[in-house]
């Protein structure tokens, strides 16, 4: 096997993951504005909201902030909250949400993120994102203390590609590759880890990446993005983001 030398992380419940659900943390901004709303209800809403503007606007299209206000506009009227209602104070609820969603406010760290991260940096090995996000990422993980080596930084309202699309991969090394013109990395000396096994793994080794896809066992676990129809096998399953430093140094030898 080839040396690694680029480790490339997903972001959301790969890294880090919303500090309490998010269903629950939007019940509670929703509530002054539209009344109380049932958590599940919202967390069902949610989902088929998102799912439903990830088709119909792929990569952020016309802007992160209003992407995720129709997303925030959809999961209320799904979850039942009186359509005008919701109408009149989206200009309220819509930056609410978006601030505690750019800080530690709406996230924490796991806690094998920033221990496997320096790990692999003082191994050698350089750290990046790829992730299907906007650039508030780049502020949550600054707030949760991150370090500020992690680069490259390819997220997909940014690149305007997003995962399992081998392009967004392909920008991580091109990116890479001006920043250290005499490596010459390729993808087979990349690594991606994350949790969705269609943008993630299949993704990553579809761009010709090394991959693991990262399931944590337990309540730590139970938001990540699985679907009902996976198959895994032949794939190279992780628990935890801890395996990796023991196995990306032990590459290429």
């Amino acid at each position: 096997m080839p040396r690694i030398r680029l480790v490339t992380f997903d972001v959301l419940h790969t890294l880090i993951v919303p500090r309490r659900p998010i269903h629950v943390q939007y019940s509670e901004v929703f509530h002054p504005y539209l009344g109380p709303l049932e958590p599940d209800a919202i967390k069902t809403s949610f989902k088929s909201a998102l799912k439903a503007v990830q088709r119909e606007f792929p990569t952020y299209q016309h802007g992160a902030t209003p992407w995720w206000s129709e997303v925030i506009k959809r999961t209320a009227v799904g979850a039942g909250a009186d359509p005008e209602k919701v109408n009149a104070n989206l200009n309220d609820i819509v930056p609410t949400l978006w601030k505690r969603f750019s800080s530690a406010e709406g996230y924490m760290s796991f806690n094998d993120a920033i221990p496997t991260v320096t790990a692999l940096h003082e191994a050698g090995i350089h750290v990046g994102i790829i992730s299907n996000g906007d650039s508030r990422f780049r502020l949550v993980l600054e707030d949760l203390g991150f370090p500020k080596f992690i680069e490259p930084i390819a997220l997909s309202e940014e690149v305007n590609v997003e995962k399992p699309n081998p392009a967004i991969f392909k920008l991580a090394i091109e990116h890479y590759n001006n920043v250290y013109p005499k490596e010459s990395l390729k993808s087979e000396n990349c690594l991606h880890v994350g949790d969705e096994l269609e943008s993630d793994y299949h993704g990553a080794v579809g761009a010709g990446f090394h991959a693991r896809l990262l399931r944590r066992p337990g309540p730590v676990g139970a938001e990540a993005r699985k679907e009902d129809d996976e198959v895994l096998d032949a794939v190279e399953v992780i628990q935890t983001l801890s395996d990796i430093p023991a196995f990306v140094t032990t590459s290429g030898r």
